[in-house]
């Protein structure tokens, strides 16, 4: 029997385009005689809209090479490239047997909890993190104070809310400055794939970060700037999980005024990625040890891409995790598990197993103490590194 395996993108958040380019990638690499494959596309609005069964790879217009795929756009109105129904959230969970969800969603209203709540209520298998991870790792400030308990490097940062930014600009700039020193990276909370986030190198620059940050979320961050090598490892699994080979991120022409920004992601292909990483033995067990508390500090299941600074000196520092990272082909996460053996089409597969092993294992949990007696069992931390 196929497995139903329902795919959730677009979204209404600032990555919803990347959000399609990633769901294309999906259906372009699953094996359909494996799976039944149906779209169900989030506009930027919140409206869900189903499409039927895909049966057939996508075509694809290099004009659309980083436009949406308009074959994923789904309407409702007749006539148009891809046609769908308008479907209520709830309506994904009336066929329940062998179905997994597959959440291709990145950022606000997708990444950060909000839909893996939903699905929990709904009752159904979804691939990636749960409600816990997906919201503290997309909280950058939270994030940070999880990985600072489980005593994870990291540069120092603060934290501004956009309400004390109003009232006390010139206050919040001097403590920046008195906290950190230039070059300073402004980020927005709760965003990934680089939108919003600024360099700055003077407080001319920060105000203006400060200002760019502040249209996409009403809590920023600020974090101090290191000269380092920007090295990232992919984790996959449940309560074992396993890392990937390390990989670098190279920008070309690289100087001091760049960074990888949502640009050289998704637009002018301006970076090269090194897989695997030249990296000591040293190094490299450091990372993956660091990655693996990461993940099982915040919980994770499925799939996390932790991302770290190595500077010259070999001083290591967590960045961030991303629950949801990036997905396409070409996109760090699978190259990093292809260059570990693991080829993008079976880490799909590997990804949808570990979703259904994550729901068995909750569905034998008991929801109820009627007629039972609470019992007390002495349990077995000595594989929890975390703390």
């Amino acid at each position: 029997m196929k497995t139903k395996l329902i795919l959730l993108y677009g979204g209404k958040s600032a990555e919803h385009e990347v959000s399609i380019q990633t769901a294309f990638s999906v259906i372009n690499a699953l094996d359909l005689n494996k799976f039944e494959a149906i779209p169900v596309y989030i506009t930027n609005e919140g409206k869900w809209i189903s499409g039927p069964e895909i049966t057939g790879k996508l075509a694809f217009s290099e004009q659309l090479r980083f436009s949406p795929e308009d074959t994923l756009k789904l309407s409702e109105k007749e006539g148009e490239i891809s046609t769908g129904y308008a479907v209520s959230p709830a309506a994904i969970s009336e066929e329940t047997e062998n179905t997994v969800v597959f959440p291709l969603l990145h950022g606000p209203n997708g990444e950060d909890g909000t839909v893996q709540g939903l699905l929990e209520v709904l009752d159904l298998p979804y691939v990636g993190n749960g409600v816990l991870a997906s919201s503290s790792a997309m909280d950058k400030i939270v994030m940070k104070k999880i990985f600072a308990d489980a005593g994870i490097p990291q540069l120092p940062a603060v934290a501004v809310r956009q309400i004390d930014w109003r009232e006390f600009k010139e206050e919040m700039l001097t403590d920046m400055e008195e906290a950190l020193v230039y070059p300073m990276f402004v980020k927005p909370a709760n965003l990934g794939s680089s939108v919003g986030i600024s360099k700055a190198s003077n407080r001319k620059e920060l105000e203006a970060a400060m200002e760019e940050a502040f249209l996409y979320d009403r809590r920023v961050v600020v974090e101090q700037g290191v000269v380092a090598r920007e090295i990232e490892i992919a984790v996959l699994g449940n309560d074992t999980p396993v890392c990937s080979v390390p990989g670098e991120i190279l920008p070309k022409g690289a100087d001091d005024s760049s960074f990888y920004d949502y640009k050289a992601k998704y637009q002018d292909n301006d970076t090269t990625l090194v897989i695997p990483a030249e990296v000591t033995d040293e190094v490299l067990t450091k990372l993956k040890d660091f990655a693996i508390q990461a993940f099982l500090g915040i919980d994770g299941s499925g799939l996390v891409r932790a991302d770290f600074f190595v500077t010259e000196q070999e001083d290591i520092y967590l960045n961030e995790v991303n629950t949801m990272p990036g997905f396409t082909p070409v996109s760090m996460y699978p190259l990093l598990w292809q260059a570990s053996g693991l080829p993008y089409d079976k880490l799909i597969e590997q990804l949808v197993e570990l979703a259904l092993e994550r729901y068995e294992t909750k569905s034998k949990l008991k929801h109820s103490l009627e007629g039972e007696e609470i019992r007390h069992e002495k349990n077995n931390w000595t594989n929890w590194k975390t703390y």
